[in-house]
């Protein structure tokens, strides 16, 4: 029986060192450690959903073995009694770069690189590296991690911030424990995000480019996943293994946050953002988008506003955002959307803006959930986020609630190992005490404070004033420090004791003003309950709206579709019919009637048009506008693949300064940085409306340019280096462009035609690349070309390669020597597109007449005026109007330059351009002849929604003001309660046109 017992303990012992797979050297001896903690009596708080007023925790090995209560605790276990303290499941932090060396600066252009292992590469492009492991460059630091523990961390995700496709982050803890015991999970999540990094490749240059290469990366993925694996590429492979861990997208703003729900969607991967910190400007658009949030703890100080001529230079935007930012937590927990909460982008400040966004309407469970059981769950990890039985022993312990209060952290046990936040007052010191020294009784309060602690004393028996003084804590070490009005030590007096008695009792020595030492004692008669800063734990009641867009000018909600009857107005069709005094009428959106007599009918608002005019909505063919991060992507001379579509910016002023000048409609352009530029978008401008809801319909357009702009030979050394360098080169680029297009698209036909049989026999999808995918569409009619163009010769060259491929120029804009090759336009089908009188602002167009525009229409050719410029769109009207001085064109058929021509141009004339029944009631009322320079919009009107009027834009401009002001006398009332300000920025809007360089390449 005895060998039996003796076999059977020796067969467990071998097992347990099996499964203990000790790998580290042990240097000395062996002595494992199995030691059983029970912490009991404590509040404990095992998940959101669960929590007890008297709980005990068990744990062993650094896993939860137990919790809640009737516990039975092991009679081996090593026992902290708390007594009433808080116990919490370690935070999880999902945006982290701990442990994380520095992003190298690279100097010199990278080039494709080869990997000589098993002939194997890497993507082409070094902005794309999904194949780091980060827990490769993992290095625990013990600073960094204690920092993090203060704050109640106990895990991080970890990556480097570098990179549009970054590769995997790992989940480390954050205790001081070996290598392999710190990392939890070497690939936790694949990261993305929209800035290059420290590639210096030139490529790409601009937000819709760095979408852009994403895009065609995760094509190239999939295609290299379907058998297309010779020679190996590590990148593309990581990017297929990859795709059913968890997805997360370093975004920084609400539109970044839909531009990565979108890409998402394209590709099936169910993304979750990395920063809503302003979610609450678009949180139905999210709401929609299903995609998940990390929202970043930060939220902007005060301006310093005590100069009034300095405040006037901090925008609405920034004034609004710094009032709702607080809110925008509980914004986005009460909308519903998924979320974490980060304390990456300001740790410091995390408890202090944790609790704001609780006074702020974050309710402390969905506070909780956000930094726990929601994390962990993104994480796809079974082991962290709450405190039940065979989860990571993660938790803090703090004296009391600390959502509600401003407890600290005491400890933070990462992994079933303790460790002891240094400067942590063990002992709560608040409180009401008699204070006894030289034999006078004084009252001394200890309350919590912003800053730590504070106390002030006043002599027993008097009414006189309390005097405040300084205290300083250090675990159970009290320094006191006050002015004392009593004659016997007069004046400031400084106490050194320590706590005893479990805080009831403080004694120790004091000096006073002549430096002679004497004993004290203070005995705590009254606890105070902890409530740091008073009052401001209050919930707030009330902030400002939203509004939509969250700036000037923008409303507190959308303005929305109404029928109208407008009568006695002078209509100008620009149709067939020809202007003439009568009524439009307006419904569900579309134009229902029109005519010259008819009454209002019932259900709609009547509008007075005695003396006014009415036109279509001006329809810009050329416009740079509400474009986000670069109108150009100049790294190639080839971008066809990138969208314009990708980056719209709705918060973009322009959009409501043009439409105060009747603008509805218009064609956002690529610049004009190289040969084959990127594919426009059509938009309306519907004000306060979401990236997306912007867009009109899905009109195939690219922008081409020619000129001076192109070739770059005179432009910034970086793309002094990229072909073509001269205008011959430039023919070359669209003949050798097409040429592949052709083969592209031939490959396709013979593959989407091949029979069974050929497939059956290994017969592969050729690659889908965007770029030749985009030009082939251009060869099969399916997408229009824009051309900027200024030079005769070069006009004709296109058309004449053009010609020879077998596609057409759908419309030449600029064109400014359009009058000496007219009647070869008309030839080749083209519209032309043009500005009414620029000349001599460069040499290419010296040879540019204001004659140009009435030359081309009564050659036959469909003519238009564009603004090319943010500020000449307001205007569109008056540009139209010289038309009339230059060359004789009727009024008529002016008007028709900015309204049903740009349409035809756009082939959205089936919607836009003409106030015909059927159609969009995009309108414009002008106060006066709509080309007179002394005319104005009194509104304007898309889908039978009016987006500007001058009635509202007034009562606007009063809300402007009002609201400058409340905030302003809020930001002066932080500022006198201490709150650290910042320095106003005079910040000027940076507009876009056709040369723009801007080399964005960080969002």
């Amino acid at each position: 029986m005895q060998k039996r017992i003796i076999l059977s303990f020796l067969i467990s012992f071998i097992l347990f060192q099996a499964n203990a797979q000790q790998i580290t050297p042990i240097n000395g001896v062996y002595t494992p450690e199995h030691t059983t903690y029970a912490f009991i009596h404590a509040h404990l708080i095992v998940s959101p959903e669960e929590e007890y007023s008297d709980g005990t925790l068990i744990i062993r090995d650094g896993k939860v073995v137990s919790s809640g209560t009737g516990i039975e605790v092991p009679h081996n276990a090593v026992v902290f009694d708390l007594k009433g303290k808080y116990i919490y499941p370690s935070f999880i932090e999902l945006r982290s770069n701990y442990g994380m060396p520095e992003v190298e600066k690279k100097k010199k252009p990278l080039k494709p690189q080869y990997i000589a292992k098993n002939n194997g590469t890497l993507y082409w492009n070094d902005a794309i590296h999904p194949q780091v492991d980060y827990v490769n460059l993992f290095n625990a630091n013990a600073k960094q991690s204690e920092k993090l523990r203060r704050l109640g961390f106990g895990t991080v995700l970890t990556h480097q911030y570098n990179g549009i496709m970054r590769g995997n982050a790992a989940i480390v803890s954050l205790g001081e424990n070996k290598l392999g015991q710190a990392v939890l999970k070497p690939k936790g999540a694949a990261y993305y995000g929209f800035g290059r990094g420290n590639s210096t490749q030139l490529y790409p240059t601009s937000l819709m480019g760095s979408i852009a290469l994403f895009r065609q990366t995760m094509y190239d993925a999939d295609w290299y996943s379907n058998g297309n694996q010779s020679p190996v590429n590590y990148s593309l492979q990581a990017i297929a293994d990859n795709k059913e861990i968890p997805q997360f997208f370093d975004a920084r703003n609400y539109q970044a946050v839909l531009r990565a729900a979108r890409l998402g969607e394209e590709f099936g991967r169910s993304m979750i953002a990395t920063g809503g910190g302003d979610a609450y400007k678009h949180i139905e658009e999210i709401k929609a988008s299903n995609i998940k949030l990390i929202v970043p703890l930060n939220f902007p100080k005060p301006y310093d506003v005590s100069d009034p001529l300095d405040a006037q230079y901090i925008s609405l935007a920034d004034l609004k955002h710094w009032e709702l930012a607080p809110s925008n937590p509980a914004v986005v927990s009460q909308s519903g959307v998924e979320f974490a909460l980060s304390a990456s982008d300001n740790p410091k400040m995390f408890w202090k803006n944790l609790r704001k966004a609780i006074r702020y309407g974050l309710a402390p469970e969905d506070a909780l959930k956000a930094l726990t059981t929601t994390p962990a769950t993104m994480l796809q990890s079974e082991n962290l986020g709450t405190l039940k039985s065979g989860m990571y022993a993660n938790f803090f312990i703090t004296a009391e609630d600390v959502f509600l209060t401003d407890a600290k952290v005491l400890e933070n046990w990462t992994l079933g190992q303790r460790n002891i936040i240094k400067d942590a007052t063990t002992i709560d010191p608040t409180g009401n005490y008699n204070l006894n020294f030289g034999g006078v009784l004084y009252q001394m309060d200890v309350v919590q404070t912003e800053k730590g602690y504070a106390v002030s004393t006043t002599m027993g028996g008097t009414k006189e004033k309390p005097q405040k003084g300084e205290i300083s804590i250090e675990n159970n070490l009290m320094t006191i420090q006050f002015q004392n009005g009593n004659h016997q030590h007069e004046g400031p007096v400084r106490l050194v004791g320590k706590t005893n008695y479990k805080g009831k009792i403080i004694d120790g020595k004091l000096q006073d003003a002549k430096g002679n030492w004497s004993d004290w004692t203070a005995i705590k008669q009254k606890a105070i309950s902890l409530t740091p800063y008073g009052d401001s734990l209050k919930p707030i009641l009330q902030t400002g709206k939203v509004f939509y867009p969250n700036m000037s000018y923008g409303d507190t909600a959308v303005p929305q579709q109404q029928n109208y009857f407008i009568k006695n107005v002078r209509v100008w069709t620009c149709d067939s019919t020809g202007n003439y005094r009568g009524y439009v009428m307006v419904s569900n959106g579309k134009i229902e009637a029109v005519g010259e007599r008819a009454s209002t009918p019932e259900g709609y608002i009547e509008i007075d048009g005695t003396g006014l005019h009415i036109t279509p909505g001006i329809v810009d063919e050329h416009s740079h506008i509400a474009i986000k991060n670069g109108v150009n992507e100049a790294g190639q001379n080839n971008s066809a693949e990138v969208r314009i579509g990708d980056v719209i910016n709705p918060d973009d002023i322009n959009i409501y300064r043009q439409l105060a000048g009747g603008v509805t409609s218009a064609q956002l352009l690529h610049g004009s940085a190289n040969p084959i530029g990127g594919q426009s978008q059509v938009i309306k401008l519907r004000w306060g409306s979401a990236p997306e809801q912007m867009k009109l319909g899905d009109i195939k357009f690219i922008k081409f340019a020619l000129g001076e702009n192109v070739k770059q030979s005179n432009s910034d050394w970086r793309y002094t280096s990229r072909f073509p360098q001269t205008r011959m080169g430039v023919e070359q680029v669209y003949i050798d462009a097409f040429t592949r297009a052709k083969a592209y698209s031939e490959q396709w036909d013979a593959f989407n035609g091949a029979t069974k049989k050929e497939l059956k026999n290994g017969l592969q999808s050729p690659r889908r690349d965007l770029e030749l995918e985009t030009l082939a569409e251009i060869l099969k009619g399916q997408r229009y070309i824009t051309c900027h163009s200024y030079i005769q010769s070069e006009i004709t060259m296109l058309m004449n390669v053009a010609d020879s491929m077998g596609f057409r120029i759908n419309t030449f804009t600029h064109i400014l020597e359009g009058y000496k090759v007219a009647d070869k336009l008309k030839a080749h089908g083209a519209n032309a597109s043009t500005f009414s009188d620029w000349w001599a602002y460069k040499f290419e167009v010296n040879d540019a007449i204001p004659y140009n525009a009435a030359i081309l229409s009564k050659q036959g050719i469909n003519t238009a005026i564009n603004s090319d410029d943010a500020e000449m769109g307001r205007r569109l009207n008056q540009e139209a109007a010289k038309t009339v001085k230059y060359g004789g064109v009727s009024e008529t058929e002016a008007l028709k330059m900015i309204t049903i021509n740009p349409a035809k141009m756009l082939h959205i004339d089936d919607r836009v351009g003409s106030i015909t029944v059927g159609k969009d009631a995009d309108l414009v009322l002008w106060s006066g002849h709509p080309l007179s320079v002394y005319s104005h919009p009194l509104f304007t009107m898309i889908d039978g929604t009016i987006y500007y009027s001058q009635e509202r834009d007034q009562q606007l401009q009063e809300l402007i003001r009002k609201e400058r002001q409340r905030i302003i006398l809020a930001m002066m009332q932080a500022q006198k309660n201490g709150e650290k300000t910042q320095k106003v920025k005079h910040q000027e809007q940076h507009e876009y046109h056709c040369d723009s360089f801007d080399s964005e390449t960080d969002f």
